[in-house]
């Protein structure tokens, strides 16, 4: 008779789920947009944010994870329940196998074969639309960001916006440079202003002012 896996342990989605929105995901293509006109480099004004900081305080990505997390927890307790659904039918089967035929057996054998495949798939199926609802996320969260800080570039005379992340590709710059308080509070102050409809949008000045580049 087949031996039939811990359905639960193997299809537990935990550790999978909520893993959604952990900073891991690329961002959209296109990158940075560069301007048409020719720049002094050593008039360059240059500032930078630090990105995992206004990706995890900006409003729109908190609500969207936790929409993702919920979302992940309903299908957890679905595939949960499908499986302790799917074990108590192997164990009924194991237990009344000696009082079938060989061939009322093995027909209900393939049966629940067929029905752990089932769960498999749905379990992978599952896992693939949460792992494209934190791509959509992260790839529309980055446009967001993109666009305001194009906007805020132009509103603070910035000829640039470095992305900073440990392990990218800027080592060091001096924290006068930070923009990411003045940035979080602002996109998020657009967000509200966006949701209420009014249309308009604005970014702040710089807490301290960005330097001038070598």
């Amino acid at each position: 008779m087949k031996k039939f896996s811990n359905v639960i342990a193997i299809l537990g989605l935990t550790g999978v789920l909520f893993a959604a929105c952990d900073n891991s995901s690329s961002p959209s293509e296109g990158g940075a947009e560069s301007g048409s006109g020719e720049i002094n480099i050593t008039d360059l004004k240059i500032a930078y944010i630090q990105t995992d900081s206004v990706i995890n305080k900006f409003d729109f990505f908190i609500a969207k994870s936790e929409e993702i997390a919920e979302k992940g927890k309903k299908y957890e307790g679905e595939l949960a329940s499908r499986a302790r659904g799917f074990e108590q039918e192997v164990t009924n089967f194991q237990s009344s196998a000696n009082t079938m035929t060989i061939n009322q057996a093995r027909a209900k054998e393939e049966e629940l074969v067929q029905k752990e495949r089932n769960l498999v798939t749905y379990r992978d199926n599952v896992m693939q639309e949460l792992s494209a609802d934190e791509n959509r996320l992260y790839n529309e969260v980055y446009d967001m960001i993109q666009a305001y800080l194009k906007d805020y570039a132009k509103e603070n005379d910035l000829e640039m916006i470095l992305s900073y992340t440990r392990g990218g590709g800027v080592w060091y710059a001096d924290n006068a440079l930070d923009i990411t308080s003045s940035v979080v509070t602002g996109i998020n102050e657009d967000l509200k202003k966006k949701q209420a409809g009014t249309g308009t949008t604005t970014t702040p000045k710089p807490e301290t002012p960005a330097p001038s580049g070598n």
